[in-house]
């Protein structure tokens, strides 16, 4: 028995890094999921892979009529819509504030910020009928801390954190929770671009010896770990938890590292044992 018999979900972002994870953990535990992306290849290729388990819908997060349709394609094919996740996303080039060009604050804000609010909207809308539901969104630990991202990325990010918030307090009273995850160091292809001229799954290997050193858990994020924190979300196991902002970074933003914190307590001129604070 899965811990999401009988539940449908649409996941945007599906085909790949995150959003296939989760797909994949989301079939295996019963649920039946719509692939929301552009990446038509990759989205119709995991869709065949998964059998009568999920279908790819071609959907661009920033155009809501791409999302009503991937979500009235839940309801065509599977009748109903149990979860949304907003996971599609971009993370932008690293520039200084006076040289980021608008389109591209456009293009990001587009997905990131106007892609998680369209999916909250036209999911509420089916949701608010059925009288249950449960709205995921991929945030970011860029979205609680500074440096952790650049500008205008952790800007939306922080925005879909407070969304998140203020859309659980209205559709909680209609038995609807919303929620988002907060990712550290994942290793999936939104890394691509640091590395030129090379395949997603090249990348992948590439960033993960990048990420291990910068938390506690010694290792990269990987996408499973997203997913098991999603699959929990939209589990009845999480009944309870409404406007949660759900970190999963392996202690990220926790401070700073014990040996790091140690090193450099030792390199200061030690004073008298015993004195005061």
């Amino acid at each position: 028995m899965g811990r999401l018999d009988d539940k449908v979900a649409v996941i945007t972002g599906g085909a790949s890094g995150i959003g296939e994870g989760t797909v994949r953990r989301f079939t295996e535990e019963g649920a039946r999921v719509v692939i929301a992306d552009i990446q038509d290849a990759k989205g119709e290729t995991l869709a065949d892979a998964l059998g009568g388990t999920a279908v790819f819908q071609h959907t661009d997060v920033s155009n809501e009529d791409d999302v009503r349709r991937a979500i009235q394609r839940a309801v065509d094919e599977y009748g109903q819509l149990d979860c949304m996740f907003n996971n599609a996303g971009l993370g932008g080039e690293n520039l200084p504030i006076d040289e980021v060009p608008m389109d591209a604050y456009d293009d990001l804000m587009g997905v990131l910020l106007r892609g998680v609010f369209v999916g909250m909207k036209q999911a509420a809308a089916v949701m608010k009928i059925q009288g249950s539901g449960t709205i995921i969104s991929t945030a970011s630990v860029a979205g609680l801390r500074t440096g952790y991202g650049p500008h205008v990325y952790s800007a939306a990010k922080a925005a879909v954190i407070h969304l998140t918030r203020t859309v659980a307090m209205e559709l909680g009273e209609s038995g609807i929770r919303v929620n988002c995850i907060c990712p550290g160091g994942i290793a999936t292809p939104i890394f691509k671009p640091f590395f030129g001229d090379v395949g997603d799954a090249a990348a992948v290997e590439m960033i993960k010896p990048l990420l291990a050193g910068l938390q506690p858990i010694q290792r990269s994020g990987l996408p499973e770990d997203i997913a098991n924190a999603a699959l929990w979300l939209a589990s009845d196991d999480s009944s309870f938890v409404n406007g949660h902002a759900l970190v999963v970074d392996g202690g990220l933003i926790g401070g700073r590292g014990w040996t790091e914190m140690a090193q450099r307590l030792g390199a200061l001129p030690q004073g008298p044992a015993g004195g005061g604070g």
